[in-house]
């Protein structure tokens, strides 16, 4: 099947305090886990464009069963609105197989890209049934600490947005703090003792 391109993505990423009684609430309003894995992701930059500065992402991502090569455009105002939310096109390359992230990683490196930084997260997902386009992700980062992040898919991302709201709200995560910065971010920031 082929992506489509016109698809992007919209998410918002709050702290989590309590992750325990989210899971609860999650299935309490039929959420279902969808998936349960460790997520390694080394991110890149190149030598001429500071990626930290141009807030964009390259990155190989490992994860049990599979591997990616992803990459997000610059981000502007138009990318990041006010309130923390980002929407943005992605584009992703699934590998082969998940062990070809290693050869990845040094095709990346051989061609001048600078690693930045490798993240580990675990990442459990719900997805509530006949909304296949929205996913409510627990991620527990390594060195950083818990979020939880609410992602839609879609072609209108004023619309998604508002979808959003109302979906956090929902889930009982509004008035949690918002995380403008990304997991790449947080973990450079929390220095050298929270990397992989």
């Amino acid at each position: 099947m082929i992506p489509r391109m016109d698809l992007i993505e919209v998410e918002r990423k709050r702290e989590l305090a309590d992750s325990e009684t989210l899971r609860r609430h999650l299935a309490e309003l039929g959420y279902r886990e969808i998936s349960s894995l460790t997520e390694i992701d080394t991110y890149y930059s190149r030598p001429d464009v500071d990626y930290m500065e141009t807030v964009e992402c390259l990155r190989v991502r490992q994860r049990d069963g599979s591997a990616e090569i992803t990459y997000k455009p610059p981000s502007n105002t138009a990318t990041h609105s006010a309130h923390g939310i980002i929407a943005k096109q992605e584009t992703n390359v699934q590998l082969a197989d998940p062990d070809q992230a290693g050869a990845a990683n040094t095709l990346l490196t051989a061609v001048g890209m600078i690693e930045l930084v490798r993240v580990e997260k675990a990442r459990t997902t719900y997805r509530r049934p006949g909304h296949d386009n929205t996913v409510v992700s627990i991620d527990l980062v390594t060195g950083v600490g818990a979020f939880v992040e609410t992602e839609i898919i879609a072609s209108d991302s004023g619309g998604a947005a508002t979808q959003l709201e109302g979906i956090e709200q929902a889930i009982g995560v509004s008035t949690y703090p918002i995380v403008r910065l990304s997991y790449r971010d947080l973990v450079m920031r929390a220095g050298p003792w929270a990397r992989v």
